[in-house]
């Protein structure tokens, strides 16, 4: 299946660029195939690796040595946050030489943390991500959930070999092999036990207890999983008005709803019950993360809760939209009390319920708030065709 990325990497002649997103989302096809004409650097190779660790001035004396037809294109440096120095030696040629560079990598984390030259706003970022619902023809719901949506995955006959396989080498040894977590018997506890946090509130306390380590580290380990793009940090909408709302506790969403499927050991059978509609829920969540950010949106996506419990799955804009997610095709007005309440506390713009309706349909509350009840589909065909944000 030939897969089109929603991607616009329009780079004007002598801009460079970072571009960052989990691993295996697709980063490294995009740049080859709109790039052909592009030298590249691949610091997974280890022979490439191994002699630009030991003299990066080689990328230097390398690209200095080049005819000038050779440079129209801009560099690829894969993998970029594995020789943090090499930003160094980037820096100097877009200065002195007008070379333009792609750095590509999985994390920035790395680079800032051993403040390393991040070129100093002289290279635009972009965001890749998993695939997304507009980019798949056919789109299979229960395909996506199942496998995930890391592209050879969501293609793939044998998901679950490959799910363990990311969990194993990359979410567990790479990530310390990057210097980033000391701690791995630690560390791989708390992964096995990410999945079961997924779109929870957090409790530091709790979680710290079962993976035998103090709140703080596990704090820390969570800021990883965000800072490698491999989840996100979901935190509450405070604009108070009437109702007693929470302290600022955070919920946690994986990137993927295969890998977050994989750790909790559950397989979708059906498009129904309470881990269909968990999964669900993960699925439109990064269907929104994606969108802002391939559109550079920079908006926070938040949930609402008050004291009482009622909640709403995603505000955005402000407040301006409030989106509960729903796995049912016949949500009853019951299971929209938070919604219903946000409504006549904010006025949103759109109060939308997401879910397997076969029809758009309007329901009006006993306050008379309108919900618009929009199938899945209709929903997210809309987000992309930019009728919300």
């Amino acid at each position: 299946m030939s897969i089109k990325r929603i991607l616009n990497m329009q780079l004007p002649k002598g801009q460079s660029a970072f571009l960052w997103g989990a691993r295996k989302t697709g980063k490294s096809t995009y740049l080859a195939q709109h790039f052909k004409n592009s030298i590249c650097y691949d610091l997974l190779k280890t022979d490439e690796l191994t002699r630009l660790i030991t003299a990066p001035h080689l990328l230097r004396e390398e690209l200095i040595g080049l005819k000038a037809d050779q440079l129209k294109h801009p560099i690829i440096i894969d993998e970029i946050q594995k020789i943090p120095m090499l930003l160094n030696e980037v820096h100097w040629l877009i200065e002195n030489k007008k070379i333009s560079f792609i750095l590509c990598g999985s994390s920035a984390r790395k680079l800032k943390r051993g403040a390393a030259n991040l070129l100093g706003g002289r290279a635009w970022r972009f965001n890749f991500y998993p695939l997304v619902y507009k980019e798949i023809l056919d789109f299979d719901l229960l395909r996506a959930l199942n496998h995930g949506l890391l592209p050879s995955h969501y293609l793939s006959d044998q998901p679950t070999r490959m799910l363990r396989a990311y969990i194993g080498d990359y979410l567990t040894e790479e990530i310390q092999a990057e210097g980033l977590v000391r701690n791995l018997p630690g560390f791989a506890r708390f992964i096995d036990l990410v999945g079961f946090s997924q779109g929870q509130m957090l409790n530091f306390s709790n979680i710290a207890r079962d993976c035998g380590v103090d709140a703080k580290t596990v704090k820390e380990y969570y800021q990883i999983l965000q800072d490698t793009l491999i989840g996100y940090l979901i935190y509450p909408f405070h604009k108070k008005i009437k109702r007693d709302l929470i302290q600022t506790t955070p919920k946690f969403y994986l990137f993927d709803v295969g890998v977050a499927n994989h750790l909790r050991r559950r397989k979708i059978e059906i498009l129904r019950g309470d881990d269909a509609g968990d999964a669900f829920e993960n699925f439109i969540l990064m269907e929104l993360v994606a969108y802002l950010g391939l559109h550079e949106i920079d908006l926070p996506i938040q949930y609402w809760r008050s004291k009482s419990g009622l909640e709403v799955d995603f505000i955005l804009n402000h407040g301006d939209i409030a989106i509960e997610i729903k796995i049912s095709s016949t949500p009853h007005l019951s299971e929209l009390k938070g919604l219903s309440a946000f409504c006549d506390d904010y006025k949103p713009k759109h109060a939308l319920v997401v879910c397997q309706a076969p029809r758009k349909r309007t329901v009006t509350t006993n306050n008379q708030r309108e919900i618009t009840m929009l199938p899945w589909q209709d929903f997210l065909a809309n987000l992309w065709n930019k009728e919300y944000i």
